[in-house]
């Protein structure tokens, strides 16, 4: 069976003639007819009904055409992915992001990264969560991202980049704010303002409320940190976020939680994924611009 025969198949099976398929594919009908034939040979039944005036498909020639056009999607994908090793296309890294990095770390990152190589372009894809970026690593999708997770949820092919507490937000007046560690069991009656569900924020401040036997008064959820932040310095409710995202918000108060909630956040790349040679730069600068004097000062908490 050859990937020429399985083009054939699936444009015949678009067009319903011998001839435009010919046309389309810029060979000539006897061709198409001949590889069609072999296919059919090969398989040994018939795909496709001639007895008609515009070809058709048999039911065995229509169960064959999901299996053909799943291949064919392989091969394209595998062809896409695999010009990432050309000379002329390694000038490209697809980068995804989740919301929370989106405003905060990244734009220090990309700057001193275009600094450093001009040459490589980030293909900068945002998605809604850490989950998503992660999945779409391991379809190969992209080449790394920035996710967010618990120490426990940390595996092989990650980079950690820093590592973080979350942090109680309460409105300006709240009676919370008079105690400097606020236990999640004083939370119970509060009106909470989330991120969208499956994003870590969500799972993790959701968790810990079942374990301390309440579920959270959601009043919304929001992939807007500009928005909970400000919710929450109008009184409207309370939330918990990263303290790299808060730590010089002046709007509303900011008081540790117990038990603490710690996170990392972390380079990720697919499980299947084999480096390039762009790909080994681009670690590279990771490695160091994650030590620099600058980068602890401004994001690492401790």
């Amino acid at each position: 069976m050859e990937f020429r025969q399985l083009e054939y198949f699936v444009t015949i099976s678009e067009l319903e003639n011998f001839t435009r398929t010919a046309e389309v594919l810029h060979v000539s009908q006897p061709s198409v007819t001949k590889a069609i034939k072999s296919l059919e040979g090969e398989l040994k039944l018939t795909l496709i009904d001639r007895s008609q005036k515009h070809v058709s498909l048999t039911e065995e020639g229509r169960t064959f055409l999901i299996h053909a056009q799943r291949i064919m999607r392989d091969v394209q994908s595998a062809y896409q992915d695999m010009q990432r090793f050309h000379s002329e296309a390694r000038g490209t890294i697809r980068f995804g992001i989740p919301p929370m990095v989106e405003g905060y770390l990244f734009p220090d990152f990309f700057t001193k990264f275009r600094a450093s190589y001009p040459d490589i372009t980030l293909d900068v894809q945002e998605f809604n969560d850490s989950l998503e970026v992660r999945e779409q690593a391991d379809l190969g999708e992209l080449d790394f991202g920035v996710v967010l997770c618990s120490p426990e949820e940390c595996g092989t092919n990650e980079f950690l980049i820093m590592k973080d507490e979350m942090c109680l937000c309460l409105p300006p007046k709240h009676p919370l704010k008079e105690l400097m560690v606020v236990p999640f069991t004083r939370l119970r009656k509060e009106k909470f303002i989330m991120q969208q569900p499956h994003t870590f924020q969500y799972r993790t401040v959701f968790d810990n409320c079942t374990q301390h036997g309440f579920t959270p008064d959601i009043v919304l959820c929001t992939s807007q940190l500009k928005t909970i932040k400000q919710l929450v310095a109008n009184g409207t409710g309370i939330s918990v976020l990263p303290n790299f995202v808060t730590k010089n918000e002046t709007i509303f108060c900011r008081r540790e939680i117990e038990p603490k909630i710690p996170l990392n956040i972390s380079l990720y790349w697919g499980t299947h994924k084999t480096f390039s040679s762009i790909d080994n730069r681009f670690m590279d600068f990771m490695r160091t611009y994650t030590a620099m004097p600058d980068f602890k000062k401004h994001f690492r908490q401790k």
